[in-house]
């Protein structure tokens, strides 16, 4: 074992400084996770607070606001999975179709960008396009309308998240996709032309299912996010007037930590329950994916 690991020391070598990355902010900190089944006493610090089991657990399940927060978190992120996780398949698809490779990169360039931008100054350009003295409502009202309050009504705020959701990443997630195309075999496209078929015929036959595993394990990962997805998002674009409807899981543990007194026993034990629901949503996709005949995540 000593000797395999010397003659691939180069690779472990590489791989050391990701190990230690995880192993230090990502499994170390798991220890702080009994705090759960404690009440946290500042004085004593994590390990010597008073052991309390169930009770945070018992209290967070008959706690009202935690019902509605998770009800709100499974509404929202269902959502997203409708709506925003076809967009960059869909922008592969289209992106794939031009033959220009210039103006493909072009277009590629314009559709990742806002990747790159923080939640912080999306918030900031929709704020200063969508408010009602902003540009969008100012063309409505030039026209004689009235104007609109994209941000301040919760039937209309839940779908501006969706959209600028879909701005921002959809390019990025594109890359993915665009990635699986590159790697089908132009063969099948060439005897396709053969026999005739067209762009959409090709489309649907060949490009779809041969990237088919990569949307799966890309499906698998979304679901496993499904309680988490979307803080930085809701909490810098909320305001008071959609407070209470786009209060997710994240946004009610954010409130209950900092804004109220703080209590981190109680907020620990609803970050362990939306963790283990995760798990268990991961482990159920990939289930279904292999039962559906696909190739899951995980043997």
């Amino acid at each position: 074992m000593a000797a395999r690991i010397w003659k691939y020391r180069v690779v472990y070598t590489l791989l050391l400084p990701g190990v230690l990355w995880y192993i230090t902010f990502a499994y170390l900190p798991m220890g702080g996770l009994s705090l759960a089944f404690k009440t946290f006493k500042a004085n004593l610090g994590i390990w010597r607070s008073p052991w309390i089991g169930l009770e945070n657990f018992s209290y967070l399940f008959r706690d009202a606001a935690f019902w509605k927060a998770l009800w709100k978190t499974v509404y929202i992120n269902l959502g997203r999975m409708i709506f925003q996780f076809p967009a960059p398949i869909i922008l592969a698809l289209l992106l794939n179709e031009f033959h220009s490779k210039k103006y493909k990169k072009v277009l590629q360039t314009i559709y990742t960008f806002p990747h790159f931008f923080s939640w912080v100054i999306v918030a900031s350009m929709a704020t200063n396009i969508l408010s009602l003295s902003g540009f969008v409502n100012q063309i409505i009202l030039f026209f004689g309308m009235e104007p609109v309050n994209f941000l301040g009504e919760s039937r209309i705020f839940i779908p501006m998240l969706y959209f600028t959701d879909i701005w921002k990443y959809a390019g990025y997630g594109s890359i993915i996709y665009l990635a699986a195309i590159s790697g089908i075999d132009t063969g099948l496209y060439e005897a396709a032309d053969i026999d005739g078929a067209g762009r959409w015929s090709k489309l649907i036959r060949i490009t779809l299912p041969s990237i088919m595993p990569t949307i799966v394990i890309m499906f698998i990962l979304v679901s496993g996010s499904l309680m988490t997805i979307g803080f930085d998002q809701i909490f810098n674009m909320s305001n008071a007037a959609v407070k209470d409807s786009v209060e997710v899981l994240d946004m009610y543990i954010y409130r209950i930590t900092f804004q109220s007194a703080a209590d981190f026993s109680f907020s620990t034990a609803v970050s362990l329950f939306r963790s283990i629901v995760n798990m268990l949503l991961l482990l159920g996709a990939n289930k279904l994916s292999k039962m559906m005949g696909g190739g899951g995540l995980m043997g």
